[in-house]
């Protein structure tokens, strides 16, 4: 199937990197969730998925598929224009933007609306963060926490969790005399969140929030830079908040495929019925086979009105434009297999494409209602 029309509503993102402060980044370091130099410089321009990006993005630009000759052209077109050349040939409906992440390197929510219509992601950990600098007790810092997302802020459409990459998904609603502890622990050590009672009491203060609202929470699930330990970052771990009845209406959406625990995930959407999952970051960092075999193993039982398209990209706009593209060819190439399989009719096929692409998120998050 060529999807090439489909617009896609892209759930999940992050911002572009104010101009000056690009060229001092290696450009392969920009595809990797390795951060070690040696890594970068050696072995990542070696990955399958890096080759394919650089000839990709040569073809979009008419270059030659070196970083040299990207980076000239970057230069020659400025970077407003190189931007829009990726922006516009993604074919972007809008992009929910998480704002926590990077924030003195990426620019504001704000400043992207003059290539794409943007909403937020509030980062709930650098959110609370920010609060809990201020705050001289736990019973201060939870009124402000409260009274700071309730209602949301203008503009966000969800809630972000990166409880994976602190304490893992393994979140318990803490007792009282626990999370005065862990805010005891941070007021000693800080600034950054790692005390798990006191992060779980702070999510579980955000999911009554979310409860009551019907805002979708994000989770970061699966694989992410060596800050993050892969094996808590399971979704399974998050059984323990999906069974408990308070928070039954909170919908919770599992980001990156949550690859390489995709089955896992596929199993969650299959069987909570608040429970989604997203396909960004796997788009595009995996090899072409790999995202087919990542896009097969959700679809093995997820039900295709659970699975969403998103690009994670962050930094450059090449990230925008190579999600897209891959994630059309993929999700193409899957559903020709599935007709074919005697799984989907071509209409059915069609209509689950655009779901994929735009239709799911567009519902979940209320977003035809929120541009009216």
């Amino acid at each position: 199937m060529d999807l090439a029309a489909v617009p896609v509503l892209d759930q999940h993102a992050h911002g572009l990197m104010r101009p000056e402060r690009v060229p001092g980044v290696p450009y392969a370091a920009f595809f990797t969730e390795a951060r070690d130099p040696e890594q970068v410089a050696l072995h990542g321009p070696t990955s399958l998925s890096y080759r394919r990006n650089l000839r990709m993005i040569a073809d979009l630009l008419g270059a030659e598929p070196r970083e040299t000759a990207i980076a000239a052209r970057r230069e020659a077109m400025g970077a407003e224009a190189y931007a829009r050349r990726f922006i516009d040939a993604a074919g972007i409906e809008a992009v929910f933007l998480d704002d926590g992440f990077a924030p003195d390197e990426l620019e504001p929510v704000a400043w992207h609306e003059r290539f794409f219509p943007a909403a937020r992601i509030l980062r709930l950990e650098a959110h609370a963060e920010e609060l809990l600098r201020r705050a001289p007790g736990l019973g201060s810092l939870a009124d402000a926490f409260r009274e700071s997302i309730d209602p949301p802020p203008r503009q966000v459409v969800a809630f972000k969790s990166i409880a994976a990459y602190r304490t893992g998904l393994d979140v318990r609603l803490p007792a009282r005399e626990d999370a005065e502890a862990g805010f005891r622990a941070y007021k000693a050590g800080g600034p950054r969140l790692a005390q798990k009672a006191l992060l779980d009491y702070l999510l579980g203060l955000a999911l009554e929030v979310a409860a009551r609202r019907g805002i979708p929470v994000q989770f970061h699930t699966g694989f992410g830079d060596p800050d993050l330990d892969l094996r808590l970052a399971n979704p399974l771990h998050l059984r323990a908040i999906l069974e408990d009845a308070r928070l039954g209406r909170v919908p919770v959406v599992l980001l990156h495929a949550a690859y390489p625990f995709t089955r896992e995930a596929g199993y969650l959407a299959a069987t909570y019925p608040r429970v989604y999952l997203d396909i960004g970051l796997a788009f595009p960092l995996l090899s072409t086979g790999g995202m087919e075999r990542t896009l097969g193993a959700l679809f093995e039982l997820s039900p295709t009105s659970k699975i969403m398209y998103s690009s994670d990209a962050h930094h450059i706009p090449e990230l925008y434009y190579l999600a897209a593209r891959c994630a059309r060819g993929a999700l193409g190439r899957m559903l020709d297999r599935a007709i074919r399989a005697g799984d989907l009719t071509a209409a059915e096929a069609e209509r689950v494409a655009g779901d994929v692409l735009r239709g799911n998120a567009a519902r979940l998050y209320g977003w035809a209602t929120r541009r009216t």
